[in-house]
């Protein structure tokens, strides 16, 4: 008999690696692949990462604090980077910023948005961080330029909804 705590979490996992295989197979552009992910799933990995936001929370903005609680009650959390990289593409001079960036936040959001979609159609509730992103990128848990966090999680009400500023 598998109960109900355990399939949930298995079922997150499941999930969590779905949305994993979405972020790699996103349309790209240049058909270059730039794009990192990791998952958090055990609760002393999820516990550190809420520690480090905390200690970010002084530097960026209480916000980090706020979503530090949603990461400590979430079942996992999926992280997508993007490694800036050269797209051999001109940058027009209106540009406020480089091709190379531009393309490359261009790549990661669709990532993000193939992975979300996965998450939604399987009913695991989830969030798009930038906190959460910037957190790992600190603690060096993933190899990107850029990354946002998605915090996973399966409870009766969407934690993701109603949250509470610390």
């Amino acid at each position: 008999m598998i109960h109900e705590e355990e399939a949930i979490k298995s079922g997150i996992l499941k999930v969590a690696e779905l949305m994993v295989i979405a972020a790699k197979t996103a349309p790209k552009a240049r058909g270059l692949d730039n794009i990192k992910t990791i998952v958090i799933a055990e609760k002393e990995e999820l516990n550190k990462l809420a520690l480090k936001m905390e200690e970010l929370a002084k530097y960026y903005g209480d916000f980090f604090a706020r979503d530090a609680v949603s990461v400590r009650n979430s079942d996992a959390i999926v992280i997508i980077g993007a490694k800036v990289i050269n797209y051999n593409i001109v940058t027009p001079p209106r540009f406020k910023t480089d091709v190379d960036i531009v393309l490359t936040l261009l790549n990661l959001g669709i990532a993000i948005g193939s992975a979300v979609k996965i998450a939604s159609i399987m009913n695991v509730d989830n969030r798009v961080m930038y906190s959460v992103g910037l957190a790992a990128q600190e603690m060096q848990l993933i190899k990107a330029d850029f990354a946002i966090g998605i915090p996973l999680s399966a409870k009766s009400k969407n934690i993701y909804f109603d949250r509470k500023w610390k």
